[in-house]
């Protein structure tokens, strides 16, 4: 994929859930809400300060993130959904 977020963009594609309750109850996909878990596809160079000097990136290609449930803006890239958003959007980096 030849595509590089700018400033503080990440690029996340989202992890799917299970399709069963912990009760074995199939979920169909008309009643499941989209996932708040990603993976961090690719980062940008970081935002920038007031001085000019680039703010390093908490994330990196390959975390494991947490999202608020409205966050990012969808696009498709090689036929594959992801989504874009902003580093203050994720609210954290599962171990």
């Amino acid at each position: 994929m030849a595509f590089t977020p700018l400033h503080d963009r990440v690029l996340v594609r989202r992890v799917e859930s299970d399709e069963k309750t912990a009760g074995g109850l199939i979920i169909p996909d008309s009643a499941k809400e989209k996932p708040a878990e990603g993976e961090v596809v690719a980062v940008g160079a970081g935002a920038k300060d007031d001085d000019g000097d680039r703010i390093a990136m908490d994330v990196k290609a390959g975390d494991k993130i947490l999202f608020g449930k409205w966050s990012g803006t969808e696009i498709t890239l090689d036929g594959e959904e992801l989504l874009i958003m902003k580093e203050s959007d994720i609210l954290g980096v599962l171990a």
